[in-house]
């Protein structure tokens, strides 16, 4: 391994490393992609990722100057193929490996700045919203797993996109309370946090499940070396939002639904054999 080699590889350890520590779930179902899979979707986590903790964690700096300068080293990185910046770094290599529009990128960040000026979406701004914060880093994904044909990208690409806007529908009914107390924001249109009751309720969980309903077709038909590992996270998203579906509204706006490493692990391995042994 040459020197240039070396510095690639550790970049790339370096995004696996930010998983490990931010997301359990995330790991595990990383761990049940193929193996040529695992640096590049850590790559593209590690850079969502720190994107994300600019706008979420970092009160006391100046975020928008933060964003302003992490964008500009993104795109300034994947143009000379190298940053300096470990995660930067190892995201231009698999942008640059796998071809990755820089219009997706683009929308992701546009995303990260408008969580630094709103605090109430309507339609239109919750549409933006989902599609740059998790339609295209699912987009981001679906370019790796493709691994160049185009015309499977095409194809896949609708329901990839439902698959990234359900998980993160669920984030946000999950984060609900969180995200009105510690950063004055609600996501749902016309949803007052304060008056959250049941029926306002019901018709997120519509929606979302109308997302995941969509998106099966497209983990069906991903490459085997991608199915496992989305079709994991797939269940596992959808047994948060069934806890979810059974709590009432006012535990959600009182408590972060969770659930149990231990519990994360046996979906992972029943999910695992049950593929294995042509199991559902």
């Amino acid at each position: 391994m040459n020197a240039i080699e070396l510095f690639d590889q550790t970049t790339l350890e370096c995004s696996r490393l930010i998983t490990q520590r931010y997301s359990t779930s995330f790991t595990l179902g990383i761990k049940t992609l193929a193996k040529k899979f695992h640096l590049p979707i850590y790559a593209v986590y590690g850079f969502v990722r720190y994107a994300d903790e600019i706008v979420d964690t970092f009160h006391d700096q100046d975020k928008a100057g933060l964003l302003a300068r992490f964008k500009k080293d993104t795109f300034e990185a994947i143009e000379i193929k190298l940053s300096l910046n470990p995660v930067l770094h190892a995201f231009q290599l698999i942008v640059n490996q796998y071809q990755i529009d820089l219009d997706l990128i683009e929308a992701f960040l546009h995303s990260m700045e408008m969580d630094l000026d709103y605090q109430l979406y309507n339609d239109s701004k919750y549409q933006e919203y989902i599609y740059g914060s998790a339609e295209v880093v699912g987009l981001m994904c679906l370019k790796i797993f493709v691994e160049g044909d185009q015309a499977m990208y095409d194809r896949l690409r609708d329901p990839a996109c439902k698959l990234g806007a359900a998980f993160q529908k669920v984030n946000f009914l999950r984060d609900i309370k969180s995200d009105f107390e510690e950063r004055g924001r609600v996501y749902f249109p016309g949803v007052d946090f304060e008056a959250f009751d049941k029926s306002a309720k019901i018709l997120i969980e519509e929606d979302i499940q109308k997302d995941f309903d969509d998106s099966l077709v497209g983990i069906e038909a991903l490459p085997d070396g991608a199915k496992l590992g989305v079709k994991v996270a797939y269940l596992y998203y959808q047994k948060l939002f069934d806890k979810i579906k059974g709590l009432p509204a006012e535990t959600i706006t009182q408590e972060r639904i969770r659930i149990p490493n231990s519990k994360k692990i046996t979906l992972l391995l029943g999910t695992y054999f049950g593929s294995k042994l042509g199991i559902n």
